[in-house]
């Protein structure tokens, strides 16, 4: 990594939490091995942009439960985030303050989206905010971060990619260190939790 890259967020950065929802953890639907294990730490990262009075945008899968991803709609997926279902909300665990900005996608039956970014209004909100880099973490690597970095990376948004706050699907083994690889290669930088610093 540049040493010219500060990884301490400052004005003009935001937290962007991917789709850490119920469905995508243990027990749900559609369960990321080891989703849960992010958790602790993106209330870290949380405390520390609460601390810092900086931004933090969740982003959710918010679907009908007719959406086309669906193994019964002839989709891919097993259903999953139906909207106001257990499944679909937050992680009780996972400390969202209330001014948390949350972004809702596929949110119709007709059209899936992996990346916040699709069919939503983020990028007017974060240039609004006058956001200029985003610290991304979340479920899941291989998909919906993926996807929301690449989207952020053309959209001219700086990533810094939260490296111990990911986890994937990895329906194909590697398929989360090959987004990763992809991610990095795009422009996308990635750093382990703030508070581990050497003494």
């Amino acid at each position: 990594m540049s040493t010219e890259t500060s990884i301490e967020p400052v004005s003009g950065d935001a937290l962007l939490i991917v789709d850490v929802q119920n469905d995508f953890l243990p027990g749900g639907s559609l369960a990321i091995a080891e989703g849960d294990q992010i958790i602790p730490v993106l209330n870290r990262y949380i405390k520390i942009f609460q601390g810092a009075q900086l931004p933090i945008y969740a982003t959710r899968d918010w679907h009908p439960a007719n959406h086309c991803s669906f193994n019964d709609q002839g989709g891919i997926w097993p259903k999953h985030c139906v909207a106001n279902t257990w499944g679909s909300a937050f992680a009780t665990t996972l400390r969202l303050p209330d001014t948390t900005v949350i972004i809702s996608k596929a949110t119709t039956a007709d059209k899936d989206a992996y990346s916040g970014f699709e069919g939503t209004d983020l990028v007017e909100q974060l240039r609004a905010a006058n956001i200029k880099r985003l610290f991304v973490g979340g479920l899941a690597t291989d998909y919906c971060v993926l996807n929301t970095v690449k989207d952020a990376l053309k959209k001219n948004f700086q990533i810094l990619l939260l490296q111990d706050a990911i986890r994937a699907v990895d329906i194909n083994s590697g398929d989360g260190e090959r987004a990763t690889a992809e991610m990095h290669k795009l422009g996308a930088i990635s750093e382990k939790l703030l508070t581990e610093k050497p003494p």
